[in-house]
């Protein structure tokens, strides 16, 4: 009765507590199980009640506190039904947090899940993209084959979302559906084809990772996505990074030759056996022929090698691997220091790291032996850090650098790490075999080690000198009886066995040491390990072969204990080697040949690196770290011998073709007749054109545009904005020659072919392959400003032709001008000159009105400092006002100071070496300046359109200093407005100048 009451209570007492929200805990309980039990209990009960309450707030205070539970690791699947019960709150904060638990608990409480579908299906129409995109994952959380249907409807329609986060998690659960149902394999492709020509960096690595798991064999659907992945790469979140390069990896692997043939392979002067004259002059043609690597392939490498720089050591690893196979091997040497880099981040990335490098350095000394010291080993290292560094630090041993490794191998001998210590002696043995040089000083040293007090130290010294001394065993007579007294006192059974072996190895070379060893283990033969009893066997078998008078009773005695040992393999070999030495009636025709098979001579052991077999493991891949292939593992191919076709990669422009198509010339010959109308359905047009256009070229990768730029800057040693400023007067010169006779029409067409075809020559594919999207936007619109303003100059010169350059207010100042240089305009078609004489670009157009700056920056530039001005110190700055030298001049402002305590005279404007076409108009002579006094000059110069420098001199009464004044490129540009109706009619235009003129 008292217990029940006492249950009672506790349950009163538990439901008052829950209605205050708090947590009640029993002061006196029967037992501590029950206790706290109840407390849990009441938790539960607490936020059970919370969600179900009418506040919004309770509810999102519970689904607060058990998404944290979630987090810490703690199991909330029984308040499963309380949770779902608000999959349809309207409270947005409370609908993200159920969605996170359903994700959590939804493969676990099907059935509860499924009585919800019809929430998530109205929430993948809802008009927050973070709820549609829950819903979908939640969706796809709930493993029942029953709701595959739905589950592909909803990825398809949202892989057509128009939020790009939407799309990310249709990708994401295109690989949870292809799991639960493989049959909808090719449905899934078809969706991941689609979303592979997303342009959205979002959605790029999700593909990427949904292509690998659902259809990795496909490396069609990548060919005319390849070129806007390597360039949308570094715009990708970090993971996505990974994901996409490992892919593109395997994927250059197929598509482009291998860049290490030159110089890879020794050249074979002799003729094959079988080969005739022809195929060995083919062979040889083949050895000559030059290596060309293939555009796209320089467009991965170059486009993934920032990414070492990434602070995501994935990234770096995914890159480093990429470099190593695919990249010529003259180029993987940049890898080395960004890898070296992660080797301060933690253990983990230590160890995967330090793998990977002790593969490289097996192949590649070269690319580690610079940062040698950054393998040392530190004694807060963990044993298999310092292992791998000692891996690595022998992989790099040479003549070079041995005695110093060997000075620190000696101090990791001493370490209180067994382990590492006995991995260092192993280390010291490898140096040993593979630079002879040093062969006799670390035999000395391992001997040395035999006098330690560590058996462990001890029992590893004496299986390398084990393996030293089969490789040069006559030399050492003296090393083998100073490690034949040592079995008295060494007890490691291992390094008990290696002395047996090397004394039965060599006893006709120790005939009075090794029968004298035979009777000492003979009486510890019981109590000794089967490792060494094996040996002892051996060694008898081997001196009953060779000194049979001094060995015979002991061997004898040996096999007699042995033929009743408890271990079958030490009985088996017993009875092998009586049969074989001792012959009798029964022996066979085998024991004439016992010496032979008994003393035969061994090879010497290879003492190789164990990471020497993992180089056919894609570097950075699970498979690699465990040395075997895991599942899941997609193994690199082999190089192709012939390139498969590069035009798989081309992406076709349709829309230009369109445009400009033979029946679309012959309709705009009427020269009447503008390409541009005032009407809204040819301005619709127009829209869609240009803006598929853009979208086209900057998607295809090949955008002549920044090619033809490109070069001629590189070739010619003009710049960027030159090119910019010869594209802008194009606009002008086409209007003027389009009314012309059909004379300068065709001689003009001339010209701008020769032109053009020259330049086209001196372009290089490499660099036409590889135009990123960023690029090509922002060159096309840096190219419509500067267009519009070259059009607005004109516009200003039509209205007052008679004074150009000719200021009202300073008109004693006035210089004439040489004509300006023009630059080589792009050909025009002579559909396109019609088209253009159409354009009203009168005073009277409504498309060009100058505005006054929304902001000007007040930051100046020094132009004369006052220790190289002798006390003059100057400073400029860009007012971004109308010029009133001149429409085409850009205005400077000048402030001149005086810091010294003298007067300055005569301060003016002296030579001036301006580049061809360049023009400046200087402020009048200052006839003098105080002490720390200071004045403001306006200057204009005519910058050509460019960013050119311009040089002059400014002078005193007594010196002269070279100053220089080079403009931005925004300080180039005049502030334009105009109607959004004009903008559009100007963009379509300056894109169609910019892809007809190149």
């Amino acid at each position: 009765m008292s217990s029940n009451s006492f249950a009672y209570n506790e349950q009163s007492g538990g439901g008052e507590a829950t209605e205050l929200g708090q947590e009640a805990t029993s002061t006196i309980s029967p037992s501590g199980a029950f206790g706290l039990f109840s407390s849990d209990m009441k938790k539960n009960e607490d936020l059970k009640q919370m969600l179900e309450s009418n506040k919004d707030s309770a509810k999102l205070d519970a689904m607060k506190r058990i998404v944290g539970m979630i987090a810490k690791g703690k199991n909330a699947s029984e308040l499963f039904p309380a949770v779902v019960k608000n999959v349809a709150s309207k409270n947005i904060e409370i609908k993200k947090l159920v969605y996170v638990y359903l994700v959590r608990y939804a493969e676990e409480q099907q059935d509860l899940a499924l009585l919800s579908i019809s929430t998530f299906q109205r929430a993948l129409k809802d008009p927050n993209q973070l709820i549609r995109a829950s819903a979908l994952r939640v969706l796809s959380s709930i493993r029942v084959p029953i709701i595959v249907p739905i589950m592909m409807l909803a990825i398809k329609e949202a892989s057509a979302d128009l939020s790009p986060y939407v799309r990310k998690n249709a990708a994401h659960a295109i690989q949870k559906l292809y799991s639960l149902d493989p049959e909808q394999k090719e449905m899934l492709i078809e969706i991941i084809e689609k979303l592979l020509k997303d342009k959205s960096t979002l959605v790029a690595g999700s593909v990427v990772m949904a292509f690998e798991e659902v259809c990795p064999d496909r490396i069609d659907l990548i060919h005319k996505n390849y070129r806007k992945l390597c360039n949308l790469l570094v715009d990708v979140e970090e993971w996505g990074q990974v994901v996409i390069i490992h892919m593109l990896t395997r994927y250059a692997r197929t598509q482009f030759v291998s860049p290490w043939k030159e110089g890879d392979g020794l050249e074979d002067n002799e003729k094959d056996f079988y080969d005739s004259d022809e195929e060995q002059k083919e062979k040889a043609d083949k050895r000559k022929r030059p290596y060309t690597m293939d555009p796209d392939h320089r467009l991965l490498i170059r486009n993934t090698k920032p990414l070492l720089q990434s602070r995501n050591a994935a990234v770096v690893m995914a890159v480093a691997q990429l470099y190593w196979h695919i990249a010529p091997k003259s180029e993987a040497g940049i890898i080395s220091k960004s890898l070296v880099r992660l080797l301060r981040s933690n253990r983990e990335v230590q160890y995967i790291v330090l793998q990977n490098i002790a593969t490289m350095s097996i192949q590649r000394k070269g690319m580690f032996e610079p940062y040698l010291k950054s393998f040392y080993v530190r004694s807060t290292d963990p044993t298999m850090i310092k292992i791998l560094k000692l891996e690595i630090l022998t992989n790099l041993a040479n003549e070079a650098n041995i005695s110093t490794l060997l000075r620190e191998f000696q101090t990791y001998v001493k370490s209180q790490d067994k382990q590492f210590a006995a991995a260092t002696i192993q280390t010291i043995g490898r140096c040993a075999t593979s630079i002879t040089e040093v062969s006799d000083t670390c035999l000395n040293g391992l001997v040395c080690l035999l006098s330690n007090r560590d058996e462990i130290v001890v029992a590893e010294s004496v299986v390398v000198i084990k393996k030293l001394l089969q490789m040069q065993p006559i030399q050492h007579g003296e090393i083998i009886k100073h490690m034949a007294k040592l079995l008295d006192s060494i007890t490691v059974p291992v390094a008990r066995a290696s002395i047996l072996w090397l004394i039965g190895e060599n006893c006709e070379r120790v005939p009075k040491i090794a029968p004298d060893v035979l009777r000492k283990t003979a009486k510890s033969f019981t109590s000794e390990d089967d490792l060494v009893k094996l040996q002892i066997l051996n060694l008898g078998a081997k001196l009953y072969l060779t000194n049979s008078k001094q060995t015979k009773l002991l061997t004898q005695y040996i096999l007699n204990l042995g033929k009743y040992d408890q271990n079958y393999d030490i009985r088996d070999r017993t009875r092998f080697i009586r049969q074989l030495i001792v012959p009798n009636e029964k022996s066979g025709a085998l024991s004439k040949y016992a010496k032979k098979i008994f003393l035969a001579q061994k090879p010497a052991p290879l003492l190789e690196s164990p990471f020497k077999d993992r180089d056919h493991f894609q570097l950075g891949t699970l498979s690699h770290t465990l040395n075997t292939k895991a599942t899941g593992y997609l193994e690199l191919s082999n190089w192709p011998e012939v390139a498969p076709d590069p035009s798989v990669r081309n992406v076709e422009v349709i829309e230009l073709a369109k445009e400009w198509t033979p029946a679309g010339k012959a309709k705009k010959e009427n020269p009447d007749e503008k390409f541009y109308s005032e009407s809204e359905e040819e301005e619709d047009s127009s829209e869609s054109s240009s803006d598929s256009e853009s979208a086209s070229g900057s998607e295809s990768g090949e955008d002549e545009e920044e090619d033809h730029s490109g070069d001629s800057g590189e070739d010619s040693g003009e710049s960027g904005s030159e090119s910019e400023a010869g594209k802008g007067r194009a606009a002008k010169h086409a209007k003027a020659r389009g009314k012309g006779d059909s004379k300068d029409v065709d001689k003009e067409k001339e010209n701008s072919k020769s032109s053009e075809s020259s330049s086209g020559e001196s372009s290089s594919i490499e660099e036409s392959s590889s135009d990123s999207e960023s690029e090509s936007e922002s060159e096309s619109e840096s190219e419509s400003r500067t267009i519009t303003k070259a059009k607005e100059k004109k516009t200003k010169q039509d209205r007052n032709p008679l004074t150009k350059d000719v200021s009202l207010l300073d008109l004693d100042d006035f210089n004439p001008v040489s004509s300006p240089v023009v630059l080589p305009t792009p050909a025009l078609s002579p559909s396109l000159i019609a088209d253009l004489e159409g354009l009203n670009l009168s005073a009277t157009s409504s498309v060009i009105s100058v505005s006054t700056p929304v902001f000007v920056p007040g930051k100046t530039h020094v132009l004369l400092h006052r220790m190289s001005g002798k006390g003059l110190a100057a400073h400029y700055f860009f007012p971004r006002q109308p010029c009133i030298f001149g429409d085409k001049m850009v205005s400077v402002q000048i402030t001149l100071n005086n810091t010294t305590d003298q007067k300055i005279e005569n301060i003016h404007v002296g030579g001036k070496k301006l580049p061809m076409g360049m023009q400046m108009h200087v402020f009048n002579p200052i006839e003098s300046l105080e002490p720390a006094g200071s004045i403001t000059v306006s200057v204009g110069i005519d910058f050509c359109d460019s960013t050119q420098t311009a040089s002059f001199q400014l002078c005193t009464k007594d010196d002269c200093f070279s100053v220089n004044i080079q403009p931005p490129v925004g300080e180039l540009l005049l502030p334009v407005a105009m109607s959004e109706k004009d903008f559009k009619k100007e963009q379509g235009l300056q894109l169609k100048l910019c892809t007809v003129g190149h």
